[in-house]
């Protein structure tokens, strides 16, 4: 006798595998974590604000560092060689000059600034315009602009530099790159100072967020005792906490963005009406992805850290009786 087989024959249930189980039950718990922070405002914002504020710190000092080496960068020129030539040299004879200079191996770039061009530049820019007019003849010379090659060392731009002072044809080199290198010099100590600076903060945020957890786990030290006795374990149990930690670091990461966001969007207005008086096209430089997520990402991390060292510590202590 043939056995009939039905097409609506109900499927076999499948009982979820362990990764889904893992990942469900960390969604509630996560969940359940942001709406116990959401059940005590006032408490939670309180916790936020103090991460936010310490990680806006010094998120903020380095957004500082990152426009002054953007503005630096703008003056690499001045690392350059200004050759002024003797003024009774023609424009031909400056070129053949800047010519050879060129086939140097310690040169990278040689530009030819005539006399005419000098002049009318400084007209334009220096706003006297009328009075040079009045001049019978042209006081500037023709320069010649070196741009040393970066293979160069130290002992070789000296070297590069006596060179030019000595052509016959030369009649000053000028070149002041003391005050750059001082600039650059006082970037890195800040840097420096930022660094440190940064890890106090994170210790300070590690501190508060374990002070925090602490305080959670004894006011939810009855809950825990009949958890245990039920049969969880320690990770079982510390897993809301952990979780908790996670959420201070997110939101006081996000927090901390903003805070800087809107510090720059009041800086806006001020920096254009400087950069037009300078004539300058200059803007204030603003977080880009990696920074976002760097910081968000060392909110999270403190804030796990924070809630796994008081967790792990004050878990042992609480057994059941």
């Amino acid at each position: 006798m043939a056995v009939n087989r039905h097409s609506d024959a109900a499927a076999p249930v499948r009982s979820a595998g362990p990764v889904s189980i893992w990942f469900r039950r960390h969604v509630e718990t996560a969940t359940g974590s942001l709406g116990r922070l959401a059940r005590q405002p006032f408490a939670s914002l309180m916790i936020v604000l103090v991460i936010g504020i310490t990680l806006a710190l010094p998120a903020a000092l380095n957004l500082i560092i990152k426009n002054a080496a953007a503005v630096s960068g703008a003056w690499d020129d001045a690392l350059d060689f200004s050759v002024f030539l003797d003024r009774q040299l023609t424009l031909s004879e400056a070129e053949g000059l800047a010519q050879l200079i060129r086939q140097r191996a310690d040169v990278e770039a040689v530009t030819l600034v005539s006399a005419d061009d000098a002049l009318l530049e400084f007209k334009q820019q220096s706003g006297f315009g009328d009075a040079m007019d009045q001049l019978s003849h042209n006081p500037l010379p023709h320069t010649l602009v070196v741009r040393p090659s970066p293979a160069n060392t130290g002992q070789s731009m000296i070297l590069l530099r006596e060179e030019l002072a000595n052509l016959p044809e030369t009649e000053l080199v000028q070149v002041d790159t003391e005050w750059v290198q001082r600039f650059h010099a006082i970037l890195d100590i800040v840097r420096q100072a930022i660094f440190i600076g940064g890890v106090l903060l994170a210790a300070a945020i590690i501190v508060i967020i374990g002070n925090t957890i602490r305080l959670d786990i004894q006011n939810r030290r009855d809950e825990i005792e009949v958890t245990k006795l039920i049969g969880a374990s320690n990770a079982f149990v510390r897993r809301p906490f952990l979780w908790t930690g996670f959420w201070y670091g997110l939101l006081g990461g996000l927090l901390a963005i903003a805070l800087v966001q809107y510090g720059i969007y009041l800086l806006q207005p001020p920096v254009a009406r400087l950069a037009g008086l300078y004539q300058s096209g200059a803007a204030v430089l603003t977080f880009d992805l990696a920074e976002v997520g760097t910081i968000i990402g060392i909110g999270v991390g403190l804030g796990l850290v924070g809630s796994w060292f008081a967790a792990a510590r004050h878990m042992r202590r609480i057994e059941p009786r």
